[in-house]
């Protein structure tokens, strides 16, 4: 069964056709009931695949809209074309466009996505249920070790789908999908898929391949793709030291037996990328990483009476990046070492349907296991010191369908999480003297617990209307409990709180969706309350690369990791309109609106909160050719934090157009090729990223064109 329900388009021998994956956030044997998605041009076979929300890596729609009507939490998808069109060399910058998201945008490739206004250790990133297994959490430098160019879907998650993997995805999940370990047998024996693109902006290059064969009960999977970008341009010159190369590879394969499937894969990548920034530039500032991993997976459905289906997941993983840079010196060294070392594992259970009083009860019952050992080294003193984390859970979805309109949604999830190190007590004022802080070996317990309640009716006119609350608990990470030393890369010197508590959120969101029509549109309203939120502090002090330097001056800014009872509210709204028929296409307008407000209870602000957005565009599609145009405005920031300055807005203008050719079928021959040129920061403003640490020193990229193509065989 398939978690996250949704209305796919997709294309096949040249046809449109829609598919409803039948599900609810962890549920099984649910039919969709609220309809297909809107076919915009239902009397031209359209040949491309069109995205599963509508949406692109700048936000706004394309062609037809499929917003998810049948679910608990709010989802949104990237799929196909949408992701090749992008120049984005990380999933955070490939959804940052999208309502309700924002990325860090530190480097090219060290991208970590902000949902809602939250980030790191509350949004899970992940590539086929497993954990990325990174160290991007611990520090905004550091790379997310997936790459667009191996992703057929990425999707945002958020609400009580959130609960299957963790309290660590208190703010949502960044899921990527591929078909490395296969599901299913490929038809005809054989498909070969090859996609390629150049950029003007960093004058970059990348490309990816992949194959799929099967025989008998087996299916195999093979991939390759790298990228190489220059330093790219932004108005009236070049933002210094932001190279970049990236290439991975991967092979799986699957057992396919009638009912299920049972496979694995190994993977590995290389990112070699460089930190933009003054001081960083100065310094030839870049990070070496390396990670393999492994993974496995299997389902089989309906294998005995009372059960419907029994799924597994297990990852694990070896990470590990060199901080590069000149000495003092001026000598190239070896700065800092991260290491991560991690496995995760899944079990679930689908029970099947039960009579009961009120209507059918379904739910997925499941539990979940994971350990990770992170920790730094080398001539810099060490941000943090070897830490474990043990981490054990077991979580349920139940469902019940009162009537043809009406359902409800169950969900909790109780864990026990272990996290051992060293703790740092560090003088109040965090400033010298003594000279040193001290620390000593220290074990943390902690069980977070939470639940969450649904309703979902359907409405006249084919609305679907949705009321969720959440009671949601999260246990702090490692780094946030020890950290004690510079990390020169991002810039600060971070001093973790190994007294944190357990945080605490309490959420209600209300939405209202319409997935057909010529009027499409997905909106809503949430409120959620935070009790002892951790957050990095600026504490006005500056260090060098010890904690004896930090005081008035220093080129690291020094952070603190403490808690505040918070308040985040906000509203997301995107929608299409179908306007009229236009030669032999169709021609349609589409819009988007999002905020977050993020304040303590005493009334200041939560910093680092990404600015209000609206936007629109124009579009027109038929079966070979898209055209589209779009501005995307974010407003001036002023809601600032303590030692926080405001950031101005700005104006991102876009635009696109692709054709798509489909061939005769051939038993080896080219199905389809696409070929297309797609247009970013078209005004050549001057943007800076209001939730960077370093958007004073570093622009986003300027005006720039990217040409790109894919053949399907």
């Amino acid at each position: 069964m398939h978690y996250q329900s949704a209305l796919e388009l997709s294309a096949f021998g040249g046809k449109m056709r829609v598919k409803s994956l039948a599900s609810v956030v962890g549920l099984a044997c649910l039919s969709a009931t609220a309809g297909s998605a809107q076919e915009v041009l239902p009397e031209i076979s359209v040949s491309a695949p069109a995205p599963t929300t509508g949406t692109s890596g700048d936000g706004l729609q394309r062609g037809p809209v499929s917003v998810i009507d049948d679910t608990y939490q709010s989802s949104s998808a990237i799929t196909g074309r949408e992701i090749q069109r992008s120049n984005a060399a990380s999933l955070a910058d490939l959804l940052s466009g999208l309502p309700g998201v924002s990325a860090s945008t530190f480097a090219p490739g060290a991208s970590r996505p902000n949902i809602r206004g939250l980030d790191d250790y509350r949004v899970r990133v992940q590539e086929n249920g497993i954990g990325t297994q990174d160290a991007s959490d611990f520090s905004q430098d550091h790379v997310v070790p997936v790459d667009p160019l191996a992703a057929d879907k990425v999707e945002v998650i958020r609400g009580p789908a959130t609960l299957r993997y963790g309290s660590q995805a208190i703010g949502g999940v960044v899921s990527a999908t591929n078909n490395r370990i296969p599901e299913k047998l490929v038809e005809n024996g054989f498909s070969a898929r090859f996609k390629g693109g150049a950029s003007s902006v960093d004058n970059g290059l990348d490309g990816a391949v992949s194959l799929d064969a099967s025989g008998g009960n087996v299916a195999i999977h093979a991939d390759a793709y790298g990228r190489r970008a220059g330093d790219y341009r932004i108005p009236g010159g070049v933002q210094a030291n932001t190279r970049l190369n990236t290439e991975g590879q991967s092979v799986g394969g699957s057992y396919i037996f009638d009912g299920g499937f049972i496979g694995t894969a190994i993977q590995h990548i290389t990112s070699l990328y460089h930190i933009p920034g003054v001081v960083d530039a100065q310094q030839n500032s870049r990070i070496d990483m390396e990670q393999t991993k492994w993974t496995t997976k299997g389902e089989w459905r309906a294998p005995t009476d009372g059960i419907d289906a029994v799924r597994f997941t297990f990852g694990a993983s070896n990470y590990k990046h060199n901080e590069l840079g000149l000495d003092a010196n001026g000598v190239d060294a070896l700065k800092n070492v991260i290491k991560n070392r991690e496995l995760e594992g899944r079990f679930e259970l689908d029970h099947a349907a039960v009579a009961t009083g009120f209507g059918a009860l379904t739910g997925t019952w499941g539990a979940q296991f994971g350990h990770r050992e992170l920790g730094t080294d080398g001539s810099l003193g060490g941000l943090l010191a070897q830490t474990n984390t043990n981490t054990a859970a077991i979580f349920a979805f139940e469902q019940i369908q009162f009537t043809d309109t009406l359902r409800m949604q169950a969900a909790g999830r109780i864990e026990n999480h272990i996290v051992k190190g060293l703790a740092p007590t560090f003088p109040a004022d965090f400033l010298p003297p003594p000279n040193t802080f001290s620390e000593e070996p220290a074990r943390r317990t902690f069980a977070p617990k939470s639940a969450s309640l649904g309703l979902l009716k359907n409405l006249p006119w084919d609305m679907v209307a949705t009321l969720n609350a959440q009671y949601v608990q999260r246990a702090p990470a490692a780094p946030e409990l020890f950290s004690r030393g510079s990390d020169g890369a991002s810039g600060t010197f971070v001093i973790g709180n190994p007294n944190l508590k357990i945080e605490t959120a309490q959420t209600a969101e209300v939405g209202l969706k319409r997935a057909k029509g010529q009027l499409r549109f997905e909106t809503s309203l949430y409120y959620t309350r935070y009790q002892d939120f951790i957050f990095k502090q600026v504490t006005g002090n500056f260090c060098t690369d010890t904690f004896a330097s930090c005081g008035a001056t220093g080129p690291l800014t020094q952070v603190a990791y403490g808690q505040r009872d918070a308040i985040f509210r906000g509203a997301e709204v995107i929608a299409q309109l179908d306007v009229t028929p236009l030669g032999n296409g169709m021609f349609g307008v589409d819009g988007q609106y999002d905020i977050v407000r993020a304040t303590f209870t005493d009334g200041t602000n939560v910093p680092r909160i990404a600015p209000m957005r609206a936007g629109g565009g124009v579009w027109w599609r038929s079966a070979e050719w898209y055209a589209r145009l779009g501005l995307l405005h974010a407003f001036t920031q002023n809601d600032v934090g303590l030692n926080e300055t405001p950031t101005d807005g700005y104006n991102l203008l876009k635009a696109e157009v692709s054709y798509t050719h489909t061939f005769s079928r051939t038993d080896f021959g080219p199905r389809e090729m696409t070929i297309g040129l797609a247009g970013d920061n078209l005004l050549n403003e001057q943007i800076r990223n209001h939730i960077s640490f370093k958007k004073a020193e570093v622009l986003q990229p300027g005006l720039g064109v990217r040409l790109f193509t894919n053949v399907r065989f």
